[in-house]
């Protein structure tokens, strides 16, 4: 199989998952094996949360409108024309994924599979409804990809290299276990927003898209954000208020219940507007429902110190003030060409081959 037949299997995907919108399904009938698949795949979005009570329809859909929108030919043509494909000698690569937020593992699966390599999967007990199925999928439009693909429960076991996230304390045995293979080891990391005090309301608003949406579990999800020592929180928080139904969650609000609760027996200060809580803190990595905030003189200093921590960051939200940021509300919409902790899955794959 060539490279333009697994870019066309793909974007056949890709329109697929167009069927799937937080707005409403639809059918489309002249989409490949739609009918076929429709219905089942409708029915794990809507009984994903019985498995996991974070992946909402709302929020499984939302992953689907963004890889809907990521595959299409255009954009995979475009993601892959930078690297040389050519001479790839396919091997087995082995993906042990997390499972924080719905379809995290996606990107590591179609980056081996376009690259022309098999993939041998194992996934977290959290996040095991959907990929499956797509696979099924994928392999209903382009049976060649049948044995390109695998599952399995236990231990890897017969591949050539490894893509393995999990958190620290994974990371550690991921690096022995799998020091042999090539490999990529993903540890935590969170993302950050740095505000100046002259961000429009719109901007702010914008910025709970990157707070709230997965609940705050992505390595995407802003949890922190860098204020100057003058700014006024109350603008911070009418921006937020938007996003106030989140409390509605019985998972979310346990959890914000249990944080408050525990900040103020160990006589923490707390700012919070009955949906999030603020706490000055130097860490980047705050508990559900929280986010930390950290004071700043200059924004030298900020720059400075994020330069410093960048193996803990995964992304940086900001008015263009800091370098290599992005707008805000935008940390949910990555570009194929935006590896998770800055590591070029394309390149690790060509030089396996």
């Amino acid at each position: 199989m060539i490279l333009n037949d697994r870019i066309a299997a793909f974007s056949v995907l890709g329109s697929f998952l167009n069927q799937y919108k937080t707005t409403g399904n639809k059918m489309d009938t002249t989409i490949p094996s739609s009918i076929d698949f429709f219905d089942t795949v409708q029915d794990k979005i809507k009984t994903a949360k019985h498995y996991n009570g974070w992946f909402t329809e709302e929020n499984v859909l939302f992953s689907l409108e963004q890889w809907a929108k990521a595959l299409t030919k255009e954009r995979l043509t475009d993601w892959l024309a930078v690297y040389d494909l050519d001479q790839i000698s396919p091997k087995t690569v082995g993906i042990v994924m997390a499972g924080n937020i719905p379809l995290v593992g996606f990107h590591d699966f179609l980056s081996v599979l376009i690259t022309g390599h098999k993939v041998l999967i194992k996934q977290s007990s959290n996040d095991q409804q959907i990929l499956p199925l797509l696979a099924e999928y994928l392999i209903a439009i382009e049976p060649r990809f049948k044995t390109a693909i695998s599952f399995t429960e236990d231990k890897l076991v017969d591949f050539d290299a490894v893509i393995a996230t999990g958190s620290n304390n994974t990371a550690r045995y991921f690096e022995y276990y799998f020091s042999s293979k090539p490999h990529i080891i993903r540890k935590n990391r969170n993302s950050i927003a740095v505000l100046t005090g002259d961000e429009t309301v719109e901007e702010l608003t914008a910025l709970g898209q990157d707070i709230f949406r997965y609940y705050g579990l992505g390595c995407r999800s802003v949890s922190k954000i860098m204020i100057p020592e003058n700014y006024t929180i109350d603008t911070f928080f009418k921006a937020m208020y938007p996003y106030n139904k989140i409390i509605d969650s019985d998972k979310y609000a346990n959890n914000y219940d249990y944080n408050k609760a525990v900040y103020l027996m160990s006589s923490f200060k707390l700012l919070e507007n009955g949906f999030l809580i603020l706490k000055e803190d130097e860490s980047y990595a705050s508990p559900i429902a929280s986010l930390f905030y950290e004071k700043y003189t200059a924004i030298e200093e900020v720059q400075e110190k994020l330069n410093q921590d960048q193996e803990k960051i995964q992304c940086i939200v900001s008015n263009g003030c800091i370098e290599n940021s992005i707008n805000f509300g935008q940390t949910q919409h990555p570009k194929l060409s935006d590896y998770a902790d800055g590591i070029d899955v394309i390149k690790f794959l060509i030089e396996i081959g």
